[in-house]
């Protein structure tokens, strides 16, 4: 269902940008071909999602309520976009505040332009660098890159126990992996008594150097009959989906491994590990870019990753994770009660750390399935039952952080504080709902604010979502190091190397790369973040 909110509050300039933006597409197809036209568009358009805010570094941060050397130094906390305030005014009770997530059995509303592929992918992006620490809230764990560390791990102990370490050439470079029906997969985490962490896995005293599962309890579960892999991030496990992905790149990165090692016979093991990693992270990066990013978008135009952007840009700074960052990026409730996975409904919490249902029908297959599958749509309302836990959990993160009001950061974004439910939301129960709960919208929570607003017409995400996406992905993905003025080249990634970033870069086409003449087009066909049927519709101005 589509409703009509009060636009009055996103503002005249933004609200024109959006109405030219998303019509004339053939405009915007012919000038994405003139190649000095596009470079110009796609800059300023980056740009202006980048300024919609202040560039870091951030004077905040969750060590303390005041800028100190350390708050800015100190990593091992979150950033904040805006700094810790506490509120004026007492907040709805948490279980009344939950009910405005809860989804209704049998009624998940779908997304109409995403599939499954798309929160599947936004899970193990943001899985590598959006990492609170469980025992304390106001840490995190982040190495505050996209460097692929759910694949590679967050330390030099975790990388160097999952590469193979070996001269030999059909090894040199590689990350360690196993065949299973025919098809290669990290190796198993656990020894055949679904307890014990393999000894390759551990430090000299034993202790698992790979963090451990997030959620799985090896207590109760066997974990080598679960196929839990071992791999960089605690979070690839969860559902064979992410577990698919990583292998993904795993492949893609022993295949990149292969050709440099063919290519530079006289390179060693760690000279061929290392220029393949930082080849498959710019890969990935414009993966994020041009496939991720543009299904966000709401735009004709489809956008680059083009280095040069940021390299003089004034918002080129060190990347550092915010907390508010780290909330936004909950979207539970586009998780479907249940998934047709090779023409058989499976509950969803039946496929959690298992990832039988990854190497029992492939990757080509896993990834149709998942490209096929329809993702449910954002927002309150359409939580699944087995996540509300989680969502609890995010909002007392919030307050217990206090991070400031749902308005105060429609002000920090460039947006107008709303004055009315009616601006967020054209649907008359929400509306009704908020009001209930907080009385007006100055009293409104980040977090539920968030996911209380409607979705934008062309796009998966609601306003202050979207803003705060593309500032965030933008000005961490071009500000990578290995997209920096000076390591951009063929030094850092060889001619080959450079070559091989060059290419069109899709989660389907990293697939066919690695099967060639073995691909399936009947399936790699469908593997897209947007659903087939989705049709561009033309919102009021």
């Amino acid at each position: 269902m589509i409703f009509h909110r009060d636009k009055s509050a996103d503002g005249f300039v933004r609200r024109l940008r959006s109405y030219i933006l998303q019509r004339f597409e053939g405009v915007w197809h012919f000038l994405e071909k003139v190649p000095f036209a596009a470079r110009v568009i796609n800059k300023v358009l980056i740009n202006t999602a980048v300024t919609s805010t202040r560039s870091r570094p951030h004077p905040s941060s969750t060590l303390s309520p005041y800028t100190s050397w350390q708050s800015l130094t100190d990593k091992s906390y979150f950033a904040r976009h805006l700094p810790a305030s506490a509120t004026a005014f007492p907040l709805p009770p948490i279980d009344d505040v939950l009910s405005l997530f809860h989804r209704d059995p049998g009624k998940a509303r779908q997304c109409p332009k995403s599939t499954l592929l798309f929160p599947v992918f936004a899970q193990y992006l943001t899985d590598g660098f959006l990492r609170t620490e469980m025992n304390d809230r106001t840490r995190t764990t982040s190495n505050h890159e996209i460097d692929l560390s759910p694949l590679y791990g967050r330390t030099k102990e975790q990388t160097d126990a999952l590469r193979t370490r070996q001269q030999d050439a059909s090894l040199r470079g590689r990350l360690k992996f196993q065949g299973i029906n025919g098809e290669i997969y990290p190796p198993f985490l656990f020894e055949e008594d679904g307890k014990t962490v393999r000894p390759e896995f551990c430090n000299a005293d034993g202790k698992p150097l790979l963090d451990a599962p997030l959620g799985f309890d090896a207590a109760s579960q066997n974990g080598y009959e679960r196929q839990i892999f071992a791999v960089g991030g605690d979070r690839v496990n969860a559902t064979p989906m992410v577990s698919m992905l990583n292998t993904l790149f795993l492949r893609e990165h022993n295949r990149l491994a292969a050709e440099l090692t063919a290519r530079n016979p006289t390179w060693d093991d760690e000279q061929v590990f290392q220029t393949a990693r930082s080849i498959l992270i710019v890969i990935f990066i414009k993966v994020v870019i041009e496939e991720y990013i543009n299904h966000i978008s709401s735009a004709c135009f489809k956008l680059r990753a083009e280095p040069a952007v940021a390299w003089k840009a004034k918002w080129n700074r060190p990347n550092w994770m915010t907390v508010e960052f780290a909330l936004l990026y909950r979207w539970h409730s586009m998780v479907p009660d249940d998934l047709l996975w090779n023409d058989a409904t499976i509950p969803a919490t039946a496929m959690l750390h298992d990832n039988r249902h990854l190497t029992s029908v492939g990757m080509q297959q896993a990834l149709f399935n998942t490209s096929t599958q329809n993702a449910c749509a954002l927002g309150v309302f359409n939580t699944p039952t087995f996540l509300t836990a989680v969502e609890k959990g995010a909002i007392l993160q919030g307050r217990n952080l206090n991070v400031q009001t749902y308005n105060s950061y429609r002000r920090a974004m460039g947006l107008r504080p709303v004055s009315d439910f009616a601006q967020m939301t054209g649907d008359s129960v929400r509306q009704k709902a908020l009001s209930d709960l907080y009385g007006a919208p100055d009293r409104l929570e980040f977090y539920v604010g968030l996911f209380a607003e409607d979705v934008n017409a062309n796009t998966p995400m609601p306003l202050l979502i979207g803003v705060m996406v593309a500032l965030d992905a933008f000005s961490q993905a071009l500000t990578n190091p290995l997209m920096s003025e000076h390591v951009y080249n063929s030094a850092t990634f060889t001619d080959w190397g450079m070559t091989e970033v060059g290419k069109p870069q899709s989660i389907a086409a990293i697939a066919r790369r690695q099967l060639g003449d073995s691909a399936n087009d009947l399936l790699l066909d469908k593997v897209r973040m947007t659903r087939k049927d989705w049709q561009r519709i033309f919102d009021r101005f």
